[in-house]
């Protein structure tokens, strides 16, 4: 199974998303099972590395961003993935608009399945500068899309 977080530059939130939810993979031994990566919606950012305040909350929870590089969501992500999830209403519409006809179904939101959270964006720490608030949202959100993934799985 291929899971593939998104934001609007890649620097931010969707990178956080990717260590997090691999540290999770890795801990549950999930890693030969399902891959996880990240994507922008936008080329502004392409192949620049994680924002400052993303790779120092990184770094204070021990996670790895694996040598992550921006890169823009294309076509054949949607084919590739079983998974794409969005960050805020404007990844959602973009991402809604740009996937193939048959493979819009992959797309969800990310606080979809958190419980109190449904339709909640998580705001792009770029324009907020509070890091520690999108990791907390994260934190929350993620292990309901890993059981989410680990139902698929069996």
């Amino acid at each position: 199974m291929k899971v593939i977080f998104v934001c609007l530059g890649n620097i931010c939130r969707s990178p956080m998303a990717e260590a997090m939810f691999y540290q999770l993979l890795v801990t549950n031994h999930l890693t030969d099972q399902v891959s996880v990566s990240s994507r922008a919606t936008s080329s502004e950012e392409e192949g620049n590395r994680p924002h400052p305040g993303t790779r120092q909350i990184l770094e204070e929870h021990h996670l790895d961003d694996r040598g992550h590089r921006s890169t823009p969501i294309k076509r054949q992500d949607f084919y590739d993935a079983d998974l794409i999830i969005g960050m805020d209403d404007m990844n959602m519409r973009h991402l809604r608009t740009i996937a193939p006809k048959g493979e819009q179904y992959k797309v969800r939101a990310i606080n979809d399945l958190t419980p109190g959270h449904q339709g909640e964006p998580i705001p792009d720490p770029w324009y907020t500068l509070r890091f520690d608030d999108t990791y907390n949202s994260l934190k929350r959100a993620l292990p309901y899309w890993l059981d989410y993934v680990k139902e698929r799985l069996d």
